[in-house]
Order: C-alpha cells, then sequence, then structure tokens
C-alpha cells in the first residue's frame, strides 16, 4: 500500500464494513502505526484522537473486529476494512455506530451452508445431519424428492404456515444434498446469474 497519511496530518479514514452483510459499521482514524499493528496482529486497531493514543477497537469490551481484508481507494488517502465483528460495534451496544442492524435473514441460508459442509467434514455421532450422509446419495435424494412433494401438497392446499415449514425442509435437504456432491448454494446462484436476462 501506497498510503498518503501527510494529507490529514498523519492520519486516513478507515471505513469498517461487515464481510458477510456488508454493511457500515463504522468509522475510524489510522496513523502509519495503527495500520501495522492491525496487519501485524488480525484485529483493527485506531488512532485515538480523543485518548492520543492507540486503541484496538474491543481491547476493554471484548468486542473485537477480526480483520478479512483492507483495501486502500484510488486516492491512497482512504482504508476499507472488511472484518468480522465480535459481538456488537457501538459502545451503545448498537450493531452498527449509525444505530442500524447489522444481519439479513437470507444471509442465514450461508451460515446453515457452513454449518453443514462442517458436518459433512467432521461427520459427529448423533447428528441427524451425520446420519443423512452416512445413508448415501440414494437416501439424501429421496429426502429432496419427499419434501418437495410435501411443500407441493402444502401450496395447493393453501396453507401458507405449512408450506413454509415444509419448504424449509426442502431447502436444508437440498444443502445437504449439495454438500454431498460437493456443490454450494452459491453455485446455484451462479447458474440462476448465467440464466437472468434482467
Amino acid at each position: 500500500m501506497n498510503l498518503d497519511f501527510d494529507k490529514m496530518g498523519g492520519l486516513v479514514p478507515a471505513i469498517v464494513q461487515d464481510n458477510r452483510t456488508s454493511k457500515v459499521l463504522m468509522l475510524g482514524f489510522m496513523n502509519a502505526e495503527a495500520l501495522a499493528k492491525t496487519e501485524e496482529t488480525g484485529k483493527v486497531t485506531f488512532f485515538s484522537r480523543t485518548k492520543n493514543r492507540l486503541w484496538t477497537k474491543g481491547e476493554e469490551s471484548g468486542n473485537f473486529l477480526n480483520v478479512v481484508s483492507i483495501a486502500e481507494d484510488c486516492d491512497h488517502d482512504t482504508l476499507l476494512l472488511k472484518v468480522e465483528p465480535v459481538g456488537p460495534v457501538c459502545h451503545t451496544g448498537a450493531d452498527t455506530c449509525f444505530n442500524e442492524k447489522n444481519s439479513e435473514d437470507i444471509l442465514f441460508l450461508r451460515y446453515l451452508q457452513d454449518f453443514i459442509d462442517q458436518r459433512h467434514q467432521e461427520m459427529p455421532e448423533g447428528s441427524y445431519t451425520t446420519s443423512l450422509f452416512n445413508k448415501g446419495i440414494n437416501r439424501m435424494a429421496q429426502k429432496v424428492g419427499e419434501e418437495a412433494i410435501e411443500t407441493v401438497i402444502e401450496a395447493m392446499a393453501n396453507n401458507n404456515e405449512r408450506l413454509i415449514y415444509e419448504a424449509s425442509d426442502l431447502m436444508y435437504h437440498l444443502i445437504v444434498l449439495l454438500s454431498s456432491k460437493g456443490y454450494r448454494l452459491e453455485d446455484l446462484a451462479n447458474e440462476l446469474r448465467k440464466r437472468h436476462k434482467g
């Protein structure tokens, strides 16, 4: 990186963004030393203008910002840090310093995909997901078919609550099937993107 720290008297703005949700979590300032410490530790460290010292976010609360990536802007005077936050970011207890909620329900599918992939790797005893993997591809495919039929039945019966329930079962079993074949929901998203005409 070739940052211009001189523009603002030795500091550059550092925008912090959640790597999963893309929500902007906060804005801080870094000097060269804070950036070096952030890169060294993997935890976001700012230069606190009020304390006049380096300050690692979470050093008192434990709500650290674990760095995923750091990028500079085209003018070399601003940083974008993508992070995985540990707990709420704002000192008020809010998810972000802009009082926004830092979650989207659709992102739970990514978490579920990761969880199922982990089950596939570790195969812990007593897990329903492990039992599906152990039963093999035919049983996993059969479960997807059964849940699809149940979803169709509830849709045709106009039973919306049961429709959501059965469609959720269908989605779960589909992710298990995909995982067993080495695929993820992202592969479906990529295929749908190719087909989309806009």
